[in-house]
């Protein structure tokens, strides 16, 4: 009988589902990482929250653990890379609170523009300080969200109801989506200089780290509300407290924070902010959706080998996993390749399978596909949310079939249409391994790495030698050099693997050389 760990405070539901399914459960909480380390041998399965932190030492150490199963979206506690490495599958649950912090993101919207947690404290400490606070109508104001998915539209949804104006900013919101739901699409420099107020609802990536920048905060109306329920680390935390004391910002309220537990913060005190302490997904129904739910997969995964919602692998049955295991890792691949490539909104997404590979099930391929496409922006996606994400922002997708089942190869056709381009790339399995065999109409025959450098560049004498020369200058080892061209002296293509992580600066040198178009550092 397969045994899980509940390590961190959950809805009893979730015993009871292991329970009712045949899993030996143990509700151990509070546990240290030591304390941890000595018992998670004795588990396949074990379902956390956001206090424990499985890392590589701890996964080291669970020598019989299958699956680690996180009751909420969020997993930046999760080693997922030592995850995988050792073949357990991390699933969380992406829908189950969606709701819940919408009406958070609500509530501190009417927080923030009524002052009610400072009018509440200063009431019951015996003042009637009626005259120190004006508040503002959120009627007929305009909302602007940023990150307009699931949460985000949900956010939307309630404005649209308040009659709130609402705008929004997200790069994967197609017109035809944003015309569905009622708002309007702008672009970000757009949304800070228009929005009465603005809602935080992206991931927190690379390109969000601080995108309510000093800067942006500079663009906004004087008297705007910033609300957080989304992550910590989006919003620069000295620069609002600095527009909050100049009276530029009006008023905001955090449920997230670049470093928790926020139990000291420079924020704290200051005049016209709020905090709650990460309550986004904190009602009870939400805690019983999420505990049900990460026990159903986890359970489903121990006792049949059904993956869901899982991180690092696809969704495939048990049955079906030895042979399409190398195609879905394919998929993924071409997916998270070109969505690294590309550098404007998805309108389309086409997916063609040629030869033997369309006797299999394609969409677990599919879902990878679209799962490492979206990653790059979303870091939470996985096979089973993508389609999902993808739909709620109005991105077309279609699949074809062309039965060649004589050809000895099976083709995957990865088609990616951008508001500027269309960008098309091609991959085969030979001899149990990926590779590309065509890249942006250009034929080639390239492997995957982890490490790779993509150039397009015009076809001239001495480009290859002066690439060579900056990468060895810079003391870039390269592992295998993969160059094709559609004809002779016209734009050629290039995919470099190298040993290790191609700086900025690096590819700044290279974008620099003559005849160079297109230079982009990839990471698998």
């Amino acid at each position: 009988m397969p045994k899980v760990l509940i390590a961190d405070k959950m809805s009893a539901a979730a015993t009871q589902v292991f329970k009712n399914r045949g899993v030996d459960v143990d509700v151990i909480t509070g546990l240290s990482k030591e304390e941890l380390i000595d018992i998670i041998a004795d588990y396949d399965g074990l379902a956390v929250r956001s206090s424990t932190r499985p890392d590589a030492e701890i996964i080291a150490a669970a020598k019989n653990l299958k699956v680690i199963g996180r009751a909420g979206i969020g997993v930046d506690n999760i080693d997922i890379k030592a995850s995988t490495d050792r073949g357990v599958v991390v699933m969380n649950t992406p829908f189950g609170n969606a709701v819940t912090t919408a009406e958070h993101a609500i509530a501190m919207l009417f927080s923030a523009a009524r002052q009610i947690p400072s009018a509440s404290t200063r009431t019951q400490n015996g003042e009637w300080p009626k005259s120190d606070f004006k508040g503002v109508e959120l009627f007929n104001k305009t909302l602007g969200v940023i990150g307009c998915g699931n949460i985000g539209a949900l956010v939307a949804e309630r404005a649209l109801g308040l009659k709130m104006k609402v705008i929004a900013f997200d790069p994967y919101l197609t017109p035809e989506r944003a015309v569905k739901l009622g708002v309007e699409k702008v672009e970000l420099d757009e949304l800070f200089q228009r929005a009465d107020a603005i809602t935080l609802h992206t991931p927190l990536v690379e390109s969000t780290k601080g995108i309510v920048s000093r800067a942006r905060l500079g663009m906004t109306k004087k008297g705007v509300i910033i609300v957080n329920c989304a992550r910590g680390g989006l919003v620069d935390e000295e620069a609002l407290k600095d527009a909050l004391e100049a009276g530029h910002v009006r008023a905001a309220a955090l449920d997230v924070f670049a470093v928790e537990p926020a139990k000291e913060h420079p924020l704290f005190g200051t005049p016209n902010f709020i905090a709650t302490p990460h309550l986004g997904a904190s009602t009870l129904e939400a805690q019983e959706n999420v505990a049900v739910q990460v026990a159903e997969q986890m359970a489903d995964y121990l006792l049949t080998g059904a993956v869901s919602n899982a991180l690092n692998t696809p969704s495939i049955s048990a049955e079906e996993a030895p042979r399409l295991k190398p195609f879905v890792d394919l998929a993924d691949r071409l997916g998270r390749l070109t969505g690294q490539l590309l550098h404007d909104p998805i309108q389309s997404i086409e997916l063609t399978y040629k030869g033997a590979v369309t006797d299999l099930n394609t969409d677990p391929m599919t879902a990878a596909a679209l799962a490492g496409l979206l990653k790059a922006a979303m870091p939470d996606v996985n096979a089973v949310s993508a389609p999902v994400l993808a739909k709620e922002r109005g991105i077309e997708i279609k699949e074809s079939y062309v039965n060649e089942a004589e050809r000895a190869e099976s083709l995957i056709r990865l088609a990616v249409q951008t508001s500027e381009r269309k960008f098309v790339v091609v991959g085969t399995i030979y001899r149990g391994e990926p590779r590309i065999v065509r890249l942006f109409g250009v034929p080639m025959d390239a492997a995957f790495s982890e490490n790779m450098i993509y150039v397009r560049n015009d076809d001239k004498p001495g480009f290859i030698g002066k690439l060579g020369a900056v990468l060895g200058d810079n003391k870039v080892n390269i592992a295998t050099f993969s160059l094709g061209r559609m004809a002779k002296g016209d734009e050629a293509v290039c995919l470099v693997s190298v040993d290790g992580p191609v700086t900025d600066e690096v590819a700044a040198q290279i974008r620099n050389l003559d005849h160079v178009k297109i230079v982009d550092a990839v990471s698998l």
